[in-house]
Parts: C-alpha cells; structure tokens; sequence
C-alpha cells in the first residue's frame, strides 16, 4: 500500500468514525463555516492548530507560513485576515509560535537555504530590533527567545494592518493575541500581547 493509499483509507475512516459519533456533522459543517478565531501560525507540522486547542474542522480558520510571519505586502496572509474580520467576523486573532522553530533558528544562524532567505529576512529584522532580549543567550535559549519576540512582533503587525484598524474604526471587536506552543510538552503559553495598547506592546 503506498503512502497516499494510506491517506485516502485514513480519511474514510476518520468520516465514518465522525459520522458515527455525530451523523449530522458533515451536513452542518457543509452548510457554513462560523469561526471565533483566526489562527495565525507555523507551517511546522508538528504544530496542528485545530487539534491543540481541541477544536473541531470548521471551528477556526487557519493561515499557516514559515515561522509565523505577518508581511504587510502579503496579499495571501493579508487576504485570509481580511476575509476573517469583515465575512466572518471572529472576534480573536491568534498569532502562534512555536518553541524551536527551524525558521526562526535558520534565520539567527543566517543558514542560507535559498528563496526562503528572503522570507526569513524578516525573522532576522525582528531579531536585529530586539538585539537587547537576546543578549546573553546562548544555543536553545537564545532561539527560543527570538521565537517568543517574533510571535509578539507578528501581533504588532496584525495590529498594524489597514484590515484591523478599519474594524476598529468601525466599532467592530477584535482582540489579537501572541502564542506559543512547546513542542516538548505540547502546551501553549499566552506571551501576555495587549491588542488594546498594541503601539507599546514589547515582549517583557
């Protein structure tokens, strides 16, 4: 049996064991989608958003990149948030790190791995501005630390973005938040990211 074989005959058993469990679940879902979160994270497959929050498909919306990065020119990130915030309506957006990222390390180290250099670019700015939490730090420590800045930094930008401000304008709720999860432990951590004084908020 290949690997895909694999997949295929994996998924009829998850949809017969859903169904069993719940046998509307598939007619609700396919009706409509109307999520509370938005779920900004790492394209790290070990980091599944919706069963670490134990939430199930059609509970959040999810948009997922290398090392969790929030580009105000990324029309695919921006367009997710968009859609989000004003057909949605979710009231959170959770940008999630997570502790030993290979984007954030490869970023520090400046390991050169190609196109992705110049995504990682931005990891590596976040890195030069918050040159002063790092100092001192060493090996895990250190990458680990620059993870933790990078989720608070996304937040910001988040915050930044014509599409928060406009809702905000608006009178609409939207709380941002910065996450973060442990691959050891599997536990997430909430890094205390204050969307309502979003222009003061750095890491402590």
């Amino acid at each position: 049996m290949s690997d895909l074989t694999q997949l295929l005959d994996n998924n009829r058993k998850w949809a017969a064991a859903m169904t069993a469990a719940r046998p509307d679940f598939f007619q609700k879902l396919s009706a409509q989608q109307a999520p509370e979160y938005l779920w900004i994270g790492c394209s790290d497959s070990r980091v599944p958003a919706n069963e670490i929050v134990g939430l199930l498909p059609g509970e959040m919306f999810v948009h997922r990149n290398v090392a969790n990065v929030v580009v105000h020119t990324d029309l695919n990130c921006l367009s997710v948030l968009q859609y989000a915030v004003d057909v949605l309506k979710v009231g959170h957006v959770i940008v999630c790190g997570h502790y030993g990222c290979g984007g954030v390390k490869s970023a520090l180290d400046q390991v050169k791995l190609g196109l992705i250099d110049n995504w990682l670019r931005h990891v590596q700015d976040v890195a030069n501005t918050q040159n002063g939490a790092l100092t001192g730090l060493e090996g895990t420590a250190r990458i680990d630390r620059l993870c933790e800045l990078n989720v608070v930094e996304q937040a910001r930008h988040v915050c930044e973005t014509t599409v928060i401000q406009d809702a905000w304008q608006r009178g609409q709720v939207v709380q941002v938040h910065a996450w973060i999860y442990g691959l050891k432990d599997g536990r997430l951590s909430d890094l205390g990211f204050d969307s309502s004084n979003w222009q003061k908020e750095r890491i402590r």
